[in-house]
């Protein structure tokens, strides 16, 4: 998740209040405390710190706040509040030209991963905005740098205007929008060229490029683990360019987040993408009052229902769905799911996401998750289609096969069995009995009901039994 540590602390601030049924001032000033030291170790502006601590403080020691029943949880609120108010209260979309192509103005330093953002960006739009992109390469300066995109472009199925290193910046620009206009593509990208520091020819190069194109957004790309360092790029270049938006990358890592908490505030630029991850798909759109919740542990329900819709085919979903209830669920089905979590970013991605989880997720290891999937590649379509038919002499040939344990195999049919009994309880129970199973599955009764690298599925691994290890060998 985005700034994990910068999370954890200020989930451990907000603990601390949440234990006491009344609130005093001198405990806000304690959480207040942690909170600010938090954000001082994040890199946060310290002006902007000030005034933080001060608005929370401020409506958390109001009689509105200290006479209700759970003064606790309206503490929370106002620091979910404030926190969502920092990063700039709504996501800001694309302005999308009325007539002829969206022109799209891409800068930032070298090393923020502009080019990549450039074809991420433009994946994005096609898939979202249904729009026909055309890349334009004017980093003439970077060794390879048109190689890199023309190669993202193929990867991507997407046309890259480019004229070589010998031309200039602006007369690229201008011809590759001229190309665009004349061959129907109604969205431009263009990929300027960076520097290792901020120079006053690199800024007159773009200033020209912006006055040949007349784009509709110019967008900086900054590296997030830059702290307050990419709040002041982005304060330089809008001065010069009067930046549209900012678009985050390496969010993914344990960054320290002053970037995302106060490029906004400092500027008055709005962040609309971030980066979280290598691939050409992980892009998002910046959502403040989401990003707010994930830093304070409150999950991000709404990103993970977009991002299962990206990853799902409806019809398939619902054929699925009828197959697990009924019990008629097969491994070729789980292979799937396995596929498809993948697709949203990993077991752990999703888990961070639901609300409650947090940081408090185990470790899921994906040499895990390749054994358990190696053990179902070794399986005959038979015995994927009909896991009873797996006997002892079967057993031994799917774990040499996969190159594991025939233990590792007993597990995972054991608990597939279990997994298919539990769906089919499910499919006949009332809406309260199914609560109830939820619930008792949470505490852990579940038990071996899950496959192995699934959540549930290594019971013993989970209680601290066998050195981390649950029957199979499995580490989870």
């Amino acid at each position: 998740m985005a700034f994990e540590t910068l999370s954890d602390k200020l989930q451990g601030a907000l603990r601390g209040i949440s234990k006491k049924g009344r609130l005093t001032e001198a405990d806000v000033d304690m959480m207040l405390r942690e909170v600010r030291l938090a954000l001082l170790e994040a890199d946060v502006n310290i002006r902007i710190i000030k005034e933080f601590i001060a608005d929370i403080k401020e409506q958390a020691i109001g009689d509105k706040v200290m006479k209700s029943l759970t003064p606790s949880q309206q503490v929370v609120k106002i620091v979910n509040k404030e926190l969502t108010k920092l990063m700039g209260t709504d996501a800001v979309g694309i302005n999308f030209a009325t007539a002829g192509p969206t022109v799209l103005m891409m800068v930032g330093l070298q090393g923020a991963g502009k080019t990549t953002q450039t074809g991420k960006l433009s994946n994005f739009l096609r898939k979202a905005e249904k729009k026909n992109p055309l890349l334009v390469a004017c980093d003439v300066y970077r060794p390879a740098a048109v190689d890199q995109l023309k190669t993202l472009g193929k990867q991507l199925d997407i046309p890259v205007f480019e004229k070589g290193v010998s031309e200039s910046p602006v007369t690229i620009a201008r011809e590759g929008l001229a190309f665009a206009t004349e061959h129907g593509h109604d969205l431009v990208i263009i990929d300027t060229a960076g520097r290792l520091h901020i120079d006053e020819t690199l800024m007159d190069e773009l200033a020209q490029v912006k006055q040949a194109v007349n784009p509709n957004e110019i967008l900086l790309v900054v590296d997030a683990m830059t702290g307050q360092d990419a709040v002041n790029v982005a304060d330089t270049f809008h001065k010069q360019l009067d930046l549209t938006g900012v678009i985050l990358t390496k969010l993914d890592g344990d960054t320290r987040g002053g970037a995302a908490l106060s490029i906004r505030k400092m500027t008055d630029v709005p962040i609309k993408f971030i980066g979280l991850g290598e691939k050409l798909d992980a892009l998002e759109i910046f959502h403040p009052e989401r990003m707010a919740s994930r830093i304070l542990g409150m999950g991000d329900v709404m990103s993970l229902i977009e991002r299962a819709a990206d990853s799902m085919d409806e019809e398939e979903d619902m054929k699925m769905a009828e197959k697990m209830m009924s019990g008629a669920f097969d491994f070729n089905d789980f292979l799937k799911q396995m596929k498809m979590m993948k697709r949203m970013g990993g077991l752990g991605a999703i888990m961070k996401m639901l609300p409650g989880v947090g940081g408090n997720v185990p470790e899921v290891d994906p040499k895990q998750l390749a054994r358990t999937e190696a053990i179902v590649y070794s399986m005959t379509e038979k015995e994927r289609k009909e896991p009873s038919v797996i006997n002892q002499s079967r057993k031994n040939r799917i774990a040499q096969g996969a190159g594991v344990k025939v233990n590792d195999v007993n597990a995972l049919t054991k608990q597939f069995t279990g997994m298919k009994k539990m769906m089919k309880q499910f499919a006949g129970m009332d809406e309260k009995k199914m609560e109830r199973m939820a619930a008792q599955m949470q505490r852990g009764g579940a038990g071996g009901m899950m496959p192995q690298g699934m959540p549930g599925g290594n019971r013993a691994a989970r209680r601290g039994k066998g050195k981390g290890k649950g029957r199979g060998g499995f580490k989870f």
